[in-house]
Parts: C-alpha cells; sequence; structure tokens
C-alpha cells in the first residue's frame, strides 16, 4: 500500500480512483501489484496513474504489512461485535485485506501477563487499525500517533480527540423516530430506560426523545427517565421504579435492545402485557430482537454498514487520502414488530 504526501506530490488515490472509473480498493490492488484485478482494469488504473503523475512512495518509515489490517474489538461474545465483525470481514476481503481479531478485555491466562492489543498490532506490523472499543485513553492514542498506523473508531462512547476519525449512527434522530412511532400511536406518558450517563450515542438518543416530545407539545417528565448500565438486571430494576410511580407510563423507549430484555421481565413480573398494557421500542436491532416475545419494534442501528464504512475509510487512509470529515454517520430507521400498539385506558 502506498500514498502521497501533500497536494503539490501529484493527487490522491481517491482521485486516481475517480479518474479510471474504479473503487480506491480497487486502485490500490492495482498500485500494489496485487494479481486479483481484471486486466482491463488494470490498464485503466495504470494509464490514471501515469496521466495524472501519482508519486508511488511508501507510506511509513518503519516496514509494514500492507495487506494486513487490524480489528480490536472490547469482547467477542456479544452480538454487537459479531455484527462488526460481519461488515469487516466483508468489506476486507472486497479490498483484498486480511483481518486479525483481538478482544481488548483481559482474559485469564494462567498466571501469565498477556501482551496488550497495542503491543500485538505493533509487533505485527498492521497496516492499519479499526478500533471497536468503549474508549481509548489519551496514552492509547499517543502511542497509536507516534507508531504512525491510520486507525478508526467504529461507534465511540466518548467524543473522540480533534482529528481522530470516527463512524457512527445518526442516534439522535433514531431517538426522535422512536418516540414519534409511540406519541402517533397515542401515547403520551412514555419513559425512558436509558444506558450510561453522558456517551455519545445515549445522550443523543435522549436528545431525541426529548425533541420530539417537544415538537408533539408533551411535556417532558424527568420522573419518567431512568439511566442504568449495560445488563438486563438494571434495565429491570429501573422498569419496576418506573412502574410503581403515581402514574406510570404506557410506553417504554430503551435505548439497547438488550436492556429491553429487562424491561420484559419486570412488565411480566407485574403481570403486564406487551404491547397490550405497555408499549415497548428498543434501539440497535440486534438478531435478538426477533426472537423475544413479542418481536421487538426497534430503531435499526446498521452496525455492519459502519463497520464497512470504517474499513473503506481506513483503506483510503492507508493510502494518504485523509477523509474530508472526521465524523461519519449512518442512518438509522425504524422496524415495527409487535411490541407495539395504541395505548389502552387503565385503571
Amino acid at each position: 500500500m502506498v500514498r502521497t504526501g501533500s497536494a503539490a506530490a501529484g493527487p490522491t488515490l481517491a482521485v486516481v480512483a475517480r479518474e479510471a472509473g474504479v473503487s480506491v480498493p480497487t486502485a490500490s490492488k492495482v498500485v500494489n501489484g496485487r494479481e486479483d484485478v481484471a486486466p482491463e482494469t488494470r490498464r485503466r488504473v495504470t494509464e490514471a496513474l501515469d496521466r495524472l503523475g501519482y508519486v508511488r512512495r511508501p507510506r511509513f518509515d518503519a516496514v509494514r504489512a500492507p495487506g494486513l489490517v487490524d480489528l480490536v474489538v472490547h469482547a467477542l461474545d456479544t452480538s454487537w461485535s459479531g455484527t462488526v465483525l460481519h461488515g469487516v470481514e466483508s468489506a476486507a476481503r472486497d479490498a483484498g485485506l486480511d483481518v486479525v481479531v483481538s478482544a481488548a478485555r483481559p482474559r485469564p491466562t494462567g498466571g501469565r501477563t498477556e501482551r496488550g492489543w497495542q503491543e500485538k498490532v505493533t509487533a505485527r506490523g498492521s497496516a492499519g487499525v479499526l478500533l471497536y472499543l468503549p474508549d481509548l485513553s489519551a496514552a492509547q492514542y499517543a502511542r497509536l500517533e507516534q507508531h504512525r498506523i491510520p486507525f478508526v473508531l467504529i461507534d465511540p462512547e466518548q467524543e473522540p480527540p480533534p482529528g481522530v476519525v470516527s463512524v457512527g449512527a445518526a442516534n439522535w434522530r433514531g431517538g426522535v423516530t422512536a418516540t414519534e412511532h409511540l406519541l402517533a400511536l397515542g401515547h403520551e406518558r412514555i419513559g425512558v430506560v436509558a444506558g450510561r450517563r453522558r456517551t455519545l450515542a445515549g445522550d443523543a438518543r435522549m436528545a431525541g426523545y426529548r425533541s420530539a416530545l417537544a415538537s408533539a407539545g408533551v411535556r417532558h417528565r424527568p420522573e419518567y427517565v431512568r439511566f442504568t448500565g449495560a445488563e438486563d438486571c438494571q434495565a429491570h430494576r429501573r422498569t419496576l421504579e418506573l412502574l410503581d410511580l403515581p402514574e406510570p407510563p404506557t410506553a417504554v423507549f430503551v435505548c439497547s435492545d438488550r436492556l429491553a430484555h429487562g424491561v420484559y421481565a419486570a412488565l411480566a413480573e407485574r403481570g403486564l402485557r406487551v404491547p397490550e398494557d405497555v408499549s415497548v421500542v428498543g434501539f440497535d436491532d440486534l438478531p435478538e430482537s426477533r426472537w423475544i416475545t413479542p418481536a421487538l419494534t426497534t430503531v435499526r442501528q446498521p452496525l455492519s454498514e459502519m463497520a464497512a464504512t470504517a474499513l473503506h475509510l481506513l483503506v483510503r487512509m492507508m493510502d494518504g487520502d485523509r477523509p474530508e470529515s472526521t465524523r461519519t454517520e449512518l442512518s438509522t430507521r425504524l422496524v415495527e414488530r409487535a411490541s407495539t400498539a395504541r395505548p389502552r385506558l387503565r385503571a
């Protein structure tokens, strides 16, 4: 993999790809001498390289493995990680890249100290890194910059430092969509079971919820908002708190499909049915949201597409083509299933 330097040194690989009428990964394959390119495509790219004066020079001072990228996730035993891996693997295959997957969560190693993911990435000489982690420390960012390894964040929980490239979802719009769906059914007493406070996604979803209420002229009731962690049992407790209010909500917007399991359990414990007694809307559209009963109406977060987009951005960065914007957001949409209905009058 190669790159150009400044604009004065010549065009970026993206310009060459556009001139040849191919994708950036395809142009990258030609530049790096890969064999899996059709002869006619290779000819067009080669002519565009020569015509535009593309400057070929090594991307890094250190020796790198040009066809290898790392995907680092917090853990491998979650639906989120599996969906991210699927998106990255599919995009990497199309780009002719190999992917090494690492779990950043420490695991017991029989008394031996396991090397951290950063040590492994630098030892392998990976050409780039995709990071699907809750948060990175300042030291971790500094180490990546020190080794001049291009990296892209997938759905970061906290605001990245200036200049760091990330891909996420339109969480504010998703919060609006979920709340508007319940309002359209006639619900006005809409509770929220949210995740942790002060996260990018959580804050945006809550802001969307409040915005939709305001647009509909419905008063925001702070007592209807309950923050929790990432576990079902915590969502279960918070839902019971909502049901104990003098005027309990007739609908609940759950800011994560995983938390919806705890909400369902709390409602069943109180003898309430979904959606006859309480409607529920989730967020994520994880595979299990179709399997619970009733199937969960939820806002689809395009996690697989986000991962593929992050890989495409990483390929551009590996070739020296810096994205125009450091933040890319993919749209969300409501997936209607069986967990929402019009409210019914209750004593």
